[in-house]
């Protein structure tokens, strides 16, 4: 058997996941069982090449149809000082949400006017903190936040460059937990309400606040077209009326992000270039029917620019077999570092490591944790091979939000972060111990 055997399903992983001649999955030339092996287990890998693709994907994209646009990654969806460095290093912006992930940017002196920082309940502490290091953008979230930033920038003396966000309502068809647009939301103003026009004209009198545009979200993953274009239509017609009312103009607008990956295999994710193509179109067409310049475009992906270049790796610890009702299958890891499909619902393709190959003796099951809860798994009803103690599962797609959203839960550590690169591989993130988790212990 040669090396570099293309399996149907690795249109999920990686860019240049292949079976390798042990038979087992290799990513970027790297076997993942060696991987194990070498860093235990639970273990996250991510594939550099991938993030570097996927990043000039976004940017060719959209500037090919707004030459004028900006992509921004959330960086909540993942962050760890060496994929910062990388992002900076390729030309992107990031976007913040707490002081803790303001904190991991300084860390890498990220530049400052390439941040933006969002959240609908930052601390004046945060706020401070963002304009002491010089944020490019806020994103205002609140009408308590028009007040301290107010208060902040009059102390200082300075003027502050901010955009609000706003609600329009949109229903962007994905889980009610990652619905972000529609009114009932704690994110952002309504402009159903009367909010979004009540801040704007808040801001308009305010010297220290230079507001450059709008900004909404509509939730994620996002698998349609329509939301955008529907979303953009309205918000623009809006801001035609407060562009005749205060005086608003639209320097700089943002649609969000939310772009969808594939998690499933029968379940594909639309190209880039077709999210650019409906936003870029939307965005002219109501410039143009509303009397606006076409504006800076900023894009904030987060899922989509780091989903697809991560995946998670498990060590089979046993087999238990219900006849007639279900098998179950637990691994070393669960909900303490995947908590999205216990959470969400979320569903996951899972794959075992060295035995992708054999199609014979298929075991439907469900993947359990090890955490001391019933709804512990990461997937249910999949087809493992000829399954065995110390095998290992691989689940694809595993790069944003698994890590970011982990906990210490029954006071497991957290895994692992390898990067693959060029062929070889590194730790970015080392293994929580024990020790760490008596760290912050006073007695």
């Amino acid at each position: 058997m040669t090396e570099n055997i293309h399996f149907p399903e690795s249109d999920i992983f990686p860019i240049n996941t292949f079976v390798n001649n042990k038979k087992n999955i290799s990513i970027g030339g790297v076997d993942l069982e060696e991987l194990a092996n070498i860093y235990g287990t639970p273990l996250y890998v991510y594939d550099e090449n991938t993030i570097v693709e996927t990043i000039k994907d976004f940017q060719t994209s959209f500037q090919s149809e707004i030459p004028n646009s900006v992509i921004s990654y959330s960086t909540k969806a993942f962050s760890n000082p060496y994929l910062l460095r990388l992002l900076d290093e390729n030309g992107m912006n990031i976007d913040v949400v707490t002081g803790g992930e303001l904190a991991i940017a300084k860390h890498v002196k990220f530049p400052p006017q390439r941040i933006n920082f969002h959240g609908n309940n930052k601390s004046p502490e945060e706020l401070k903190d963002a304009i002491d290091y010089g944020l490019g953008h806020i994103t205002i979230d609140s009408f308590n936040e028009i007040e301290n930033l107010k208060k902040i920038t009059d102390d200082l003396n300075i003027t502050q460059d901010v955009m609000i966000r706003v609600s329009p309502s949109i229903d962007p068809h994905t889980h009610l937990l990652t619905t972000t647009g529609v009114l009932d939301s704690k994110f952002g103003f309504s402009i159903e309400t009367g909010d979004a026009e009540k801040a704007i004209e808040s801001l308009m009198s305010i010297d220290s606040l230079n507001l450059l545009g709008l900004h909404f979200h509509l939730g994620s993953p996002i698998f349609e077209l329509e939301p955008y274009a529907e979303a953009i239509e309205y918000v623009y017609k809006f801001s035609a009326e407060m562009k005749n009312k205060y005086g608003l103009d639209i320097r700089e607008f943002s649609p969000g992000g939310g772009f969808a990956i594939g998690y499933e295999t029968d379940k594909k994710p639309l190209p880039i270039s077709d999210y650019a193509k409906i936003i870029g179109d939307a965005v002219k067409k109501a410039c143009d029917l509303n009397g606006f310049n076409v504006p800076k475009i900023i894009l904030e992906p987060g899922r989509a620019l780091v989903g697809r270049s991560g995946v998670s790796i498990y060590r089979i610890g046993s087999i238990k077999s219900i006849p007639g009702v279900r098998n179950y299958i637990s691994v070393d890891g669960g909900m303490g570092d995947n908590i999205r499909p216990a959470l969400y619902g979320s569903e996951y393709s899972v794959f075992s490591v060295t035995k992708i190959l054999e199609k014979e003796g298929l075991m439907k099951s469900t993947i359990s944790g090890k955490f001391c809860e019933s709804g512990d798994y990461l997937a249910r009803d999949v087809e493992i091979p000829n399954p065995a103690i110390d095998d290992l599962l691989v689940l694809p797609a595993s790069g944003a939000y698994n890590l970011a959203m982990a906990s210490n839960y029954n006071m497991q550590v957290r895994p692992a972060v390898v990067m693959i690169k060029d062929g070889s591989h590194f730790l970015i993130r080392r293994r929580e111990s024990y020790e760490d988790l008596l760290s912050t212990s006073l007695i």
